[in-house]
This record gives structure tokens, C-alpha cells and sequence, in this order.
């Protein structure tokens, strides 16, 4: 989900599963106003929630942003028959690592 897909994602669905681990910050005055901000926009939305969909929406264009770096490996042909090559940048190791801790969290999940 993009940044600029969240405020029609705020204002019309519920929060997601949760983990059981809590994080704890301490913001910068000016983005604790911000939130506030948002929070009196979207009363229906807790900080957390809005917190925690930012978060995911900032990880999400993260992750979109890391610059593909072709490997050696062909996985696939375009239309005009020519190679695409394995991505060997950033990309593959964070989805593997978070799909690893993904994994490791909801084992520490109580179902």
C-alpha cells in the first residue's frame, strides 16, 4: 500500500492482526503533532493504528525503492525473447528476511 493510498484505506477499513510484540518511540515533536493531526481527521483511528499503517506504507515504498541489481541467473523472457536475469539487490534478501520473521513472530503468537 502507498502513502497516498492510506486515507482512503483510514476511512474505510478495520486494523489488521497484531503481534504480541510491542515497540516503543519517542517522536519528534513536529510528527507527534502530526499524528495528533491525523488522529482528529480520523477519529474512527487510534495513533497505533495510524502509526502502524504509515509504518507499513513507508516499508512498502521502501522496499519498492531498492534498485534492481541483475544477476547471472536468466528466470524469465520478455515479450521480445530477450533475458531477465534473477534480482540480486536489496529486494530478495528483505522479503526473505521478513518473510523469516514474519514466520518467527506468529510462532511466538499465542493462537
Amino acid at each position: 500500500m502507498k502513502i497516498k493510498d492510506l486515507i482512503d484505506h483510514w476511512e474505510r477499513n478495520a486494523a489488521t492482526p497484531r503481534t504480541q510484540q510491542e515497540y516503543r518511540v519517542n517522536l519528534p515533536l513536529y510528527t507527534a503533532a502530526k499524528l495528533s493531526a491525523l488522529q482528529e481527521m480520523y477519529p474512527g483511528r487510534t495513533q497505533e493504528q495510524l502509526l502502524t499503517e504509515l509504518l507499513d506504507a513507508a516499508l512498502a515504498e521502501l522496499s519498492a525503492s531498492f534498485a534492481y541489481k541483475a544477476g547471472t541467473e536468466i528466470v524469465s523472457y520478455d515479450d521480445q525473447g530477450d533475458p531477465i536475469f534473477e534480482d540480486e539487490g536489496l529486494t530478495p534478501r528483505f522479503h526473505q528476511l521478513s518473510r523469516t520473521h514474519a514466520e518467527r513472530l506468529k510462532n511466538e503468537d499465542p493462537e
